[in-house]
């Protein structure tokens, strides 16, 4: 089978890609070339599914016609997400008033993103092809290819988020791009050349997050590698 990435192309490995694929908000004004938007599409077709049935649809939207007034109701959707988000979380008191704090920093990020949404060079819209009516299971038959595309996108030196706001707009972009009632628009995925890089990633440790025999029960094994930076975000811990 003949190589799909190209001679100068990063090389790294898969667990250095799960290490560090982070998600990314902010790109370069710079388009996807065909040949890579296929490698990564290409690659996340490869997914596992319920059945092997390959449910999961790609819709790609970069520069036609419907694509950009796809992304404009996307930008829309996405900036009004952004400030019920912003309210909801706290994002301008307490630590996100504060210059320079993590919880700032990403209320900046997420601010430049959702402003500059509809400059993004690919958004991918994920979709599910139904072969019965809707169940809450369904996901793991297209949230695999999900990962797929953003591990293939990192592998070539692209970066990429996993967003749900789209569906402020679903009926909109049903009759805008034609999508039949029976496929469900399972996410939307924006991708381009990150501004800035990735990793590294920081998450909790494991020993919080993994457990043996039973609830709670922490096993001795469950442990982070040296040099592992950890976050501060999420449930309240203990």
């Amino acid at each position: 089978m003949m190589s799909l990435i190209s001679d100068d192309a990063e090389v790294i490995s898969l667990l250095e890609g799960l290490r560090s694929t982070r998600a990314i908000r902010r790109y370069l004004d710079e388009p996807i070339p065909d040949a890579d938007l296929s490698t990564i599409v290409w690659h996340a077709s490869r997914a596992p599914s319920g059945s092997n049935r390959q449910p999961f649809r790609f819709i790609v939207l970069r520069g036609g016609e419907r694509a950009v007034a796809a992304k404009a109701l996307l930008g829309q959707a996405f900036r009004s997400g952004w400030a019920d988000k912003q309210r909801h979380d706290g994002y301008t008191t307490g630590s996100g008033a504060a210059e320079g704090t993590p919880k700032s920093r990403m209320a900046a990020t997420m601010q430049h993103y959702v402003d500059h949404f509809e400059q993004t060079p690919v958004v991918v819209l994920v979709c599910l092809q139904r072969h019965r009516d809707a169940s809450p299971y369904e996901g793991a038959s297209v949230y695999p290819a999900c990962q797929n595309l953003l591990l293939a996108a990192r592998a070539l030196g692209y970066g990429g988020a996993l967003t749900m706001w789209h569906h402020m707009v679903e009926s909109e972009l049903r009759a805008l791009l034609a999508i039949p009632d029976d496929v469900a628009l399972s996410a939307c995925i924006t991708l381009g050349k990150p501004q800035g890089a990735h990793g590294p990633i920081r998450r909790r440790p494991i020993g919080e997050l993994v457990f043996e025999d039973g609830w709670g029960e922490t096993p001795a094994w469950a442990i982070d590698p040296e040099g592992t930076e950890f976050t501060q975000a999420g449930p309240r811990r203990g």
